[in-house]
């Protein structure tokens, strides 16, 4: 596999033709959104960007392996002072292509400036979306479990009789909780809102993420060996992520600085860990 652990140079929907069938662990990326990074991408207009995006969906869905998952980071922008539709556009397109939406995480950027236009207020908080090829896929839920927080030390040491039982929702919603099967239990399962700060540090890019948010789905996703995709690698995070968590890796953009400057974070990032071997301590994170 001669694609494997590189960064190639060039638009992903051709380059991915050339890659086997079911290839692919995950999927993780966050593409240009639309009208954005035009310097450097060219820029797709809101109303062509669901066409633009399902040409190279086509391909990740051909290349996951039927266990695999596809991370989309992506956020609508506004058009003409109202939010414009081409994300939750794109998410039945998907589906009539073959994917299944399966889940729907919210990135709260808890380090956002304050700041307000004439009709709304600023975003602190970015889409991933999951989708899947079938109903059962490869989840390590225990990999990015979280110390089970305060509220356990009083609300654990004297359980009332529904806290021993599953305790249906009053309001029939069709919820529930056992609150008993978390007695003696150091850590507990996340919630689907990931409260991590924005990038702070100059990547020289104009959309780099922090290292944890592609690292977290790596560890929910997938086992060291297994392959990650990155699309559209711009500054390399996710390619620098999978490497220190021990997946392999494979990362695409047109853009030829990124490129270089994504293979020089990589070597960088293996001189490091030659130096102080570590690992991403993911259920720790804020």
């Amino acid at each position: 596999m001669e694609w494997v652990n590189r960064i190639i140079l060039g638009d992903c929907e051709e380059i991915l033709k050339g890659f086997p069938d079911n290839c692919i662990d995950l999927v993780f990326t966050s593409p240009p959104y639309a009208d954005r990074r035009r310097q450097t991408y060219g820029g797709v207009k809101p109303d062509q960007y669901v066409d633009w995006f399902l040409l190279r969906s086509e391909q990740f869905l051909r290349v996951l392996k039927p266990t695999g998952t596809f991370i989309l980071n992506i956020k609508e922008r506004v058009v003409n002072g109202e939010r414009h539709t081409y994300v939750v556009d794109l998410i039945p397109r998907m589906r009539a292509q073959g994917w299944l939406w399966t889940e729907e995480f919210i990135w709260h950027k808890k380090n956002s400036f304050p700041g307000k236009w004439p009709n709304r207020f600023r975003d602190s908080w970015e889409r991933l979306l999951q989708f899947n090829k079938q109903r059962k896929f490869s989840m390590y839920q225990e990999a990015v479990m979280v110390p089970v927080g305060d509220w356990a030390k009083d609300r654990l040491v004297n359980l009332s009789e529904t806290d021993r039982i599953r305790d249906e929702s009053r309001v029939r919603s069709g919820f529930g909780k056992n609150v008993s099967n978390w007695v003696g239990r150091d850590k507990v399962y996340p919630t689907n809102v990931l409260h991590l700060a924005t990038e702070c540090s100059n990547r020289n890019h104009s959309a780099a993420f922090p290292e944890s948010l592609p690292a977290w789905f790596i560890e929910l996703f997938t086992q060291p060996e297994n392959v990650v995709l990155d699309p559209f690698i711009g500054s390399g995070t996710t390619a620098v992520a999978a490497k220190r968590l021990g997946r392999n890796y494979v990362g695409i953009d047109i853009n030829e600085r990124y490129c270089r400057m994504t293979e020089e974070r990589l070597r960088q990032s293996q001189a490091r860990l030659l130096e102080s071997p570590e690992t991403f301590q993911v259920g720790e994170m804020p």
